[in-house]
């Protein structure tokens, strides 16, 4: 049984080659220590998380005043893109970030950057050793330099996604009251589809950002604009069974005190294991395995000999004989 067990997937990886990808993908991920990343992305993520918020915030105070509406969009956006049993306390962040960003100081920008920065630099450390490029040594300041632009770029792209979110719901509602079909059932349900197309589409320009861009090496676009519509759908997928995992664990009795945190702390596992997968998912397509032109097939020199045989012994003496016999004839003809 064993034996049959080992010869079906090879079996099933002939057959179908969306399996075949999908295992050298899981192998990719081992051998590229995608588990110990992970973990380091989830510690920094945690541990920055406030201060990013707070600085992202007070910048957002500052170039929209007090812009409330645009600010509940965004806060809304945010809220929509984790599961439902982490929005209160993502609310409460928001809410903290909000209040204290005026007042953020050198220190909480200090804090902020250093937070950030670091888990910038494991993020883009990762997804490097995802595509199987090799980590070159570079001077600090200017890889410190390079990890706080990528920083900001996916920061900008973060709030691109959550505009483009809150945007087709708010509009598409205005648009709905102004034409006078809010209250028909097929108008309602077209802006929902819309909507949740529009989120898959704010999802993926963050995602092919991510897999694009933030590697030490940057790949080609084209390359990771299918790892960025799966890691889309992905994550539509994802959002859901991390809503029905932290439902279940936050009803134990001990999640009454550590719930949040040990939900936080779950899910951005759960996002950082699915974020290397794709990658790792989209570094071993096809069009991106390097070719192994393998060496001829050994080849073996054996001399051969070929043994002439000669007369032997009797018939040696033979010949001499009828040689000898011949000449006696000879001698008494003459």
């Amino acid at each position: 049984m064993a034996k049959e067990k080992d010869k079906l997937l090879p079996r099933l990886r002939r057959k179908y080659p969306w399996l075949d990808h999908l295992v050298r993908a899981n192998e990719s991920f081992t051998e590229n220590y995608g588990n110990h990343y992970a973990a380091a992305i989830t510690y920094f993520s945690v541990l920055s998380v406030f201060p990013i918020f707070m600085v992202a915030f007070a910048i957002v105070g500052m170039v929209l005043g007090d812009n409330q509406t645009v600010i509940d969009q965004l806060t809304n956006g945010i809220n929509s893109s984790v599961p439902a049993g982490l929005r209160g306390l993502v609310q409460q962040i928001t809410n903290a970030a909000l209040k204290s960003g005026s007042g953020i100081g050198v220190f909480g920008l200090l804090l902020a950057l250093y937070s950030g920065i670091g888990w910038m630099a494991n993020l883009r450390d990762a997804l490097t050793a995802q595509w199987g490029q090799e980590k070159k040594a570079e001077p600090f300041a200017g890889r410190t330099l390079k990890d706080l632009l990528s920083l900001i770029g996916l920061g900008i792209a973060l709030v691109v996604s959550f505009a483009i979110t809150a945007a087709g719901s708010g509009v598409g509602s205005f648009l709905l009251e102004l034409v006078g079909l809010a209250d028909q059932a097929w108008a309602v349900f077209l802006l929902r589809v819309a909507t949740i197309l529009l989120s898959l589409l704010a999802n993926a320009l963050v995602f092919l950002w991510v897999i694009a861009r933030l590697p030490r090496e940057h790949v080609a676009m084209r390359s990771a604009v299918k790892g960025a519509i799966f890691a889309a759908i992905g994550f539509v997928v994802l959002q859901q069974v991390a809503t029905v995992y932290l439902g279940s664990v936050t009803k134990s009795p001990s999640a009454a005190l550590f719930g949040p945190v040990i939900g936080l702390l779950v899910f951005a596992n759960l996002v950082s294991r699915f974020l290397l997968l794709v990658t790792a998912w989209t570094a071993t397509a096809r069009e991106n395995q390097k070719r192994v032109i393998r060496p001829p097939a050994p080849v073996l020199l054996e001399p051969r000999v070929t043994v002439q045989r000669g007369l032997g012994l009797g018939a040696a003496a033979g010949a001499f004989s009828a040689g000898a016999l011949l000449g006696w004839f000879g001698r008494r003809k003459g």
